[in-house]
């Protein structure tokens, strides 16, 4: 879906991105972390098209972002860190004034205002002037104004910044939506337990390098196999002599808690409880495990700095961007 290849950008006497190199899973949700002034911000106006590198490309399927940027701003929604809205235009202005900027035709404009709203929980607000709404609604609208044209990728700069708990809820099953109706995003944020709910892929920057790209979901391991926990009623002293007879592996115990990996669809799974229960643990559950994103990104940035793998400052950066031939 989004290739990054050998991404360079410069700021005068800095070098904000060196050599980014990635490629986006279609259909998935990638949350971009990293400390401040990794280069996140830079590195989605690069994808956006809105920043020219030094070098490198950004590919948007075959479509080359800063060789054809029309084309691919056709196919692309974003949201800034800082954005904007015309508060005297009402909710449905705003929306019509973006399909029309996005060359929606004239008979299909009122219908993507509605679909728009719609995906965004704003229906019954279209009538109410955006300098009226709250933080939430007003995040709400302005993610609306990125997807009217209906995006195949979405880059979301801080999505969640100065929200309340409620909405910063909201916003997440709003992006899983999105992501289930075939949209794939890339979401910069600093809040990690609310990525954790939402992403399907990490992404992981310091000082303009990718440290880590991976999937998300911490319950799968090599070959297909998932992890799960199990915690039982009363610790039990066989409990790791147990889980290997029964087959599984990677087992480690934690007084009654165990974790292990297990091959299998969901009904080898439910096999797998039955031999538990039927071995006489006494089981009080039982589930795939889940990754602690806060964990895994803080032993990340510790280890990477640990190796001493810090970016020294570059020996003569240009004072501006180059521009392609």
């Amino acid at each position: 879906m989004i290739r990054v290849e050998d991404l360079v950008f410069d700021y005068p006497g800095f070098r904000a991105l060196d050599g980014v190199t990635f490629a986006i899973e279609p259909h998935s949700i990638t949350a971009l972390v990293g400390p401040n002034g990794a280069g996140k911000t830079t590195l989605l106006n690069c994808m956006a098209g809105l920043a020219l590198p030094a070098h490198g490309h950004v590919y948007l399927d075959a479509i080359d972002v800063h060789r054809v940027p029309r084309q691919a701003h056709a196919r692309m929604g974003y949201l800034s860190d800082f954005f904007g809205l015309y508060a005297e235009l009402t909710v449905a202005r705003c929306l019509d004034y973006r399909a029309r900027a996005q060359a929606i035709p004239s008979a299909r404009r009122a219908a993507a205002v509605q679909r728009a709203a719609e995906r965004l929980g704003l229906s019954d607000r279209l009538k109410q002037r955006a300098g009226e709404l709250s933080r939430g609604l007003r995040q709400r609208l302005a993610i609306a104004q990125a997807i009217v044209h209906e995006p195949a990728v979405i880059l979301l700069d801080e999505p969640a910044s100065g929200l309340d708990p409620e909405a910063r809820f909201g916003l997440a099953a709003v992006l899983r939506g999105l992501k289930d109706e075939g949209m794939t995003l890339v979401v910069s944020s600093h809040i990690l337990a609310e990525l954790e709910d939402y992403s399907t892929h990490l992404l992981v920057m310091e000082q303009g390098r990718i440290l880590e790209h991976r999937a998300l979901d911490g319950t799968v391991a090599p070959g297909g196999a998932r992890r799960f926990e199990l915690t039982l009623a009363e610790p039990r002293s066989d409990l790791s002599a147990v889980l290997t007879s029964i087959g599984v592996g990677e087992v480690l115990v934690e007084g009654p808690m165990a974790r292990f990996v297990a091959t299998g669809d969901a009904a080898a799974q439910a096999a797998l409880l039955r031999r538990l229960i039927e071995a006489g643990l006494p089981v009080a559950s039982f589930a795939a495990a889940k990754s602690d994103l806060q964990d895994a990104y803080l032993t990340l940035l510790k280890d990477n700095r640990a190796r001493g793998h810090a970016l020294p400052p570059p020996a003569a950066a240009p004072t501006a961007p180059a521009a392609r031939p």
